[in-house]
């Protein structure tokens, strides 16, 4: 019962969210480039931008040392002096141009490398031997992958790059104006109903507590925002996924005259979006209660600030305008998380998806291995043996009717079943993609065996690709090439070996099985376990496969889960796959974390 109950609570941790904070993330984005071959490169442009951002802020100092002289000329009505400032103000304006140039380059180049080291790193986790299956059966987080691979890296990459670059600018501006606010405000005195004091470097405390009640009130405002982008993201990608399965299905869907009911079932996730969307706008706009209000504010608080320094005369006009100019540079470094505290949650909520997603992906591993039930091992022979297998479906047990069933080198063996039993969970136990039940199976060790599912795949491209999959285009010359297409029946397709096509879509349901056959006699493997491929082909299709199982794989092991009126003495040993009534089926826990 313990094991139970620790079997359903990995299950669920995997199947939803992996819940982590804040410093984890950034742990888990850490690792990521840390290891990625993009590290070099993020780092040298990284410092590129940390120096530019330097020279920047050097620059605007000077451009705001700059006040003090350009308004005092006016307020002198000087026209020389105001021309010769003129000329200083083009050449500080000269410089950060050329500087404000070179860091929205870095900026753009860090995007695209960040993306790329993230992209590459999620894709290849994804992409590890067996791994996508798995998490296709985990729940929630499971569906619509491509969502977190593309849109959600490609935000992730370019919110960092904005959000991270920004507080950098941001706190060199800080540390770079706080000294010069401080020194127009050190030593005054206040005079307030015959008492007098001095707050040294008001200043520059006015501009802090200013922006900090602002942040404060952002926070409390806007946190929830975090919540309802992750709710908005996960929403768009079950929109995205209805839409494609319709026009991947829109065939059969015109057959049926379904269109309505489609209509009717997009809408759902439509309107589960627009409900979304429409919480966060609420959101949003009390947020920008806040924003907006301090943004009014912050036009006349700089100079309400400085205004007691400026009437008592310890401050010229120039002066004035460089406490002002000074006030804003600190007061806008300091409001830095208030005017980005919506694209934070938008960020957090991004790295929530992203990070979740590897974690989940990587945990698949450590979950099949603690939750598998049947025992797959190498046989100490070259041989298959099914070992007292019994497989959990989702709502029953089905099990081999011979206890220990041993297919030797050489074999053709028929593997059928009772009607209404589902014989492509035998396929994938056979395969290790399906854990749950009991028993043992061995397979040949270091052996070349090809599994053949009912659906043949052919990865877009040209005719060579599809043929030669998974060794790349040149893994067969065109002279056997087309002898495997002459010897399935496929000649039409002799010469179109370099055209480039959808060919699930070009080629008709036999095409598509005798093209798959036609791949497997070039593989030529050593064991080959076939999921119903033979069931429902035509008999000048079924004839032309047989023959080639015959004459041109003869030594191959070949395992045929299918009918027994597909046999035709192709098959010598036949085995049977049976309902055990006693056993019971998956919950529906456990099935999350298949």
């Amino acid at each position: 019962m313990a094991e139970k109950k620790q079997n359903r609570s990995t299950a669920t941790s995997v199947a939803g969210e992996v819940e982590a904070g804040l410093l984890s993330q950034l742990r888990v984005i850490g690792d990521i480039y840390w290891i990625s071959p993009v590290r070099n490169r993020l780092i040298l442009m990284i410092l590129g931008v940390f120096s530019i951002i330097i020279v920047t802020s050097a620059g605007q100092v000077l451009l705001n040392r700059w006040n003090v002289p350009f308004y005092d000329s006016l307020s002198r009505r000087d026209f020389p002096a105001f021309i010769d400032q003129l000329m200083v103000f083009f050449g500080i304006a000269s410089v950060l141009l050329v500087l404000n140039v070179a860091q929205t380059w870095l900026n753009q180049m860090t995007r695209l490398k960040l993306r790329e080291g993230l992209t590459r790193d999620l894709v290849g986790e994804w992409l590890q031997p067996r791994r996508a299956f798995k998490l296709s059966n985990s729940g929630p987080i499971g569906v619509n992958p491509d969502q977190r691979l593309h849109e959600d890296a490609r935000h992730l990459s370019e919110m960092s790059t904005d959000l991270g670059f920004g507080l950098l600018q941001a706190s060199i501006l800080l540390i770079s104006f706080i000294g010069v606010l401080w020194t127009f405000s050190s030593g005054f005195v206040f005079n307030v109903y015959g008492y007098s004091f001095s707050i040294p470097g008001y200043m520059v405390w006015a501009a802090i507590i200013y922006a900090a009640s602002a942040s404060w009130l952002s926070w409390l405002v806007g946190r929830k925002l975090i919540k309802f982008n992750a709710d908005r993201y996960q929403k768009e990608s079950e929109l995205r996924f209805s839409l494609m399965r319709v026009n991947e299905h829109i065939d059969a869907i015109s057959l049926y005259r379904g269109e309505a009911d489609e209509n009717r079932r997009i809408g759902f996730d439509i309107d589960s979006l627009l409900a979304a969307i429409r919480l966060l706008v609420t959101a949003l706009t009390q947020l920008t209660w806040v924003t907006s209000g301090y943004g009014w504010i912050t036009i006349v608080a700089p100079i309400l600030v400085a205004a007691p320094v400026y009437f008592a005369g310890n401050l010229s006009f120039g002066g004035l305008m460089a406490a002002i100019g000074a006030f804003n540079q600190v007061h806008d470094a300091l409001k830095w998380f208030v005017n980005n505290f919506g694209a934070i949650a938008d960020w957090r909520a991004t790295l929530l998806r992203v990070t979740s997603f590897r974690q989940a992906v990587q945990a698949t591993d450590v979950r099949n291995s603690v939750e598998q039930r049947i025992k797959f091992t190498e046989s100490g022979s070259n041989e298959i043996v099914l070992d007292s297998l019994k497989i959990t479906a989702p709502r029953a047990t089905v099990r081999l009717k011979e206890k220990k069933a041993v297919v030797k080198e050489g074999e053709r063996v028929l593997i059928t079943s009772e009607p209404g039993i589902d014989r492509t969970l035998l396929f994938r136990a056979i395969a290790g993609l399906w854990p749950w039940g009991a028993g043992t199976v061995s397979l040949p060790p270091d052996t070349n065996i090809l599994f053949m599912p009912r659906l043949p795949y052919f990865p877009p491209g040209t005719l060579r690709e599809a043929m030669s999959y998974p060794v790349g285009k040149d893994g067969f010359s065109d002279e056997e090439l087309i002898s495997a297409l002459h010897d399935l029946g496929l000649t039409r397709l002799e010469t179109m070996l370099d055209f480039h096509t959808r060919w699930d879509r070009e080629l008709s349901d036999d095409e598509q099985q005798s093209l798959a056959f036609a791949r497997l006699k070039l593989h030529k493997p050593s064991w080959v376990v076939i999921d119903e491929a033979l069931d429902g082909m035509e008999d000048d299709a079924y004839q032309r496969v047989t023959a080639v199982l015959r004459d041109h794989l003869a030594k191959s092991t070949v395992v045929h889960i299918g009918r027994e009126d597909k046999n035709d003495h192709v098959f010598a040993k036949i085995l049977h796959f049976v309902s055990d009534p006693s056993g019971h089926g998956l919950e529906e826990e456990q099935l999350e974390g298949v």
